[in-house]
């Protein structure tokens, strides 16, 4: 292997592990700053005891994405080198905003959170979760300016002296459509996640009986937001689908495999083709008539481009080379995405109408149910990160930078091989010691969890 694919790889496997903790500490953190707002106004004690267990939760969240995000960024110096000078300029500017004006913001407002039990006024201390919370979506949109910069450039200039692009409007970057529609459709995917985890560990202590009261309660909130964030994702995806037929088509191509230029293209439910990067044409093709034209235009009849016809036109615009994605990979990353996302607010709208009906808690088919689901909003982001990430190849700058000019010159294949496996066997040991610790934490519940506590200021229960 290259150190091109070697690197590829390494920066694949980092970022798929990092982002399970980007979406679980964001939406535990919303979910949080929910549940001490319930306390705070109605003085329940199971809305204390909520906050508490569900806080501890994303404190352990957080602490993992914090370690392996930095690793992300050192890979820019180490293995993308000539990408790094190619758009340092631009990418800096989000990246430095998300860790000066989020991150720090993040972390501070947690640690007054964390040890503010007591010391603060209850108004001041609710206050402080909802900053982290605000704050980590914050961190978040500052990283997706950047990431959709690279899918839809804007507010730059290419120095054709220097060969670099400069930055003309940061106000561009930051409002840019694509970074406004990832923004959106990351949050909901935090909701979904965030939900999920907390009605499949409430269900895990409803089948057991343990601690009803905290958490029915949990998923009373948890269910509800889940039905609404599923079924906002959908709407959501469909414009997110409009615009990237617009910026990216070859991406919209490759998701659904659609080889000729067509209007009135059906979307494919199950496609094969012969198995390389790209086949050129299907075998067999099922598919709903026209959807995929109106899930791209708003248009039923209208045109979609294939992948062999816009694969020539960028040929004539860019020169030589293959410019569509691996379609597999294209096409069943979007289909994994989108059967989650469908599965989670089914699963939301099930579990909210049991819980009106007063029958959640004893819904054993459904609270078993609830504990596998857990695992579906994790699958879908990363289904969704490798369609956005490799639905872009062979670009690393959309229309800019091909990915094979963005890596290092000097860098070996030999010195990727060694941080390749350092990183994957120390992000597998970390995952071991996490996971034991995030169960063993989630399995104990509020009691447990409560009985190690020194200071006992609110109501006798409190970090």
């Amino acid at each position: 292997m290259t150190s091109l694919e070697l690197a590829r790889w390494q920066f694949g496997i980092t970022t798929l592990y990092h982002f399970i903790f980007v979406p679980l500490t964001i939406g535990l953190a919303f979910f949080t700053a929910w549940y001490q707002t319930r306390w705070y106004r109605t003085k329940d004690e199971k809305w204390l005891r909520a906050t508490r267990f569900w806080g501890k939760l994303m404190l352990i969240s957080f602490a993992l994405g914090v370690a392996t995000g930095i690793v992300q960024e050192f890979q820019f110096g180490m293995n993308w080198s000539d990408y790094s000078r190619f758009v340092g300029d631009i990418f800096g500017a989000p990246l430095a905003m998300e860790g000066l004006a989020a991150f720090f913001v993040e972390s501070t407002f947690l640690g007054l959170w964390i040890f503010g039990w007591g010391r603060l006024s209850e108004k001041v201390h609710l206050a402080c979760m909802w900053a982290v919370s605000l704050s980590t979506a914050l961190s978040a949109f500052f990283i997706l300016a950047a990431n959709s910069w690279m899918q839809h450039p804007v507010g730059y200039q290419l120095n054709e002296v220097t060969g670099k692009v400069e930055l003309t409007s940061i106000w561009a970057v930051l409002t840019n459509s694509t970074a406004l529609y990832a923004m959106t459709h990351t949050m909901l995917a935090a909701l979904l996640t965030g939900g999920m985890v907390i009605a499949g560990i409430s269900a895990w202590h409803l089948l057991r009986k343990n601690e009803i009261g905290v958490f029915k309660s949990s998923m009373s909130i948890a269910l509800p937001t889940l039905a609404v964030a599923g079924l906002l994702t959908l709407v959501v995806g469909h414009f997110n689908g409009v615009l990237m037929s617009e910026q990216q088509p070859m991406k919209m191509a490759a998701a659904d495999a659609v080889f000729k230029t067509e209007d009135g293209v059906g979307l494919s439910l199950f496609a094969t083709g012969d198995f390389k990067g790209n086949p050129e044409k299907t075998n067999r093709n099922i598919q709903l008539p026209n959807l995929l034209s109106f899930i791209m235009t708003g248009k039923p009849e209208s045109e979609v481009k294939g992948v062999n016809d816009l694969n020539a036109e960028y040929n004539e615009k860019y020169g030589p080379g293959e410019y569509a994605p691996i379609v597999w990979v294209a096409y069943w990353s979007w289909r994994v995405m989108l059967g989650c996302g469908f599965l989670l607010a089914l699963f939301g709208v099930m579990g909210w109408w049991l819980n009106r009906k007063g029958k959640l808690a004893d819904s054993r088919l459904f609270l078993k149910f609830a504990l596998p689901a857990a695992a579906l909003p994790f699958i879908a982001a990363a289904a969704g990160w490798i369609f956005t990430e490799m639905g872009r190849q062979p670009w690393v700058v959309f229309g800019l930078l091909k990915t094979e000019n963005a890596v290092s010159p000097t860098v070996s294949s030999a010195e990727v091989w060694i941080t390749l496996v350092g990183f994957t066997l120390l992000y597998g040991v970390l995952a071991v010691f996490a996971g034991k610790l995030f169960f063993k934490t989630a399995g104990k519940g509020p009691a447990e969890i409560e009985e190690g506590d020194e200071d006992k200021p609110y109501l006798g229960m409190a970090y």
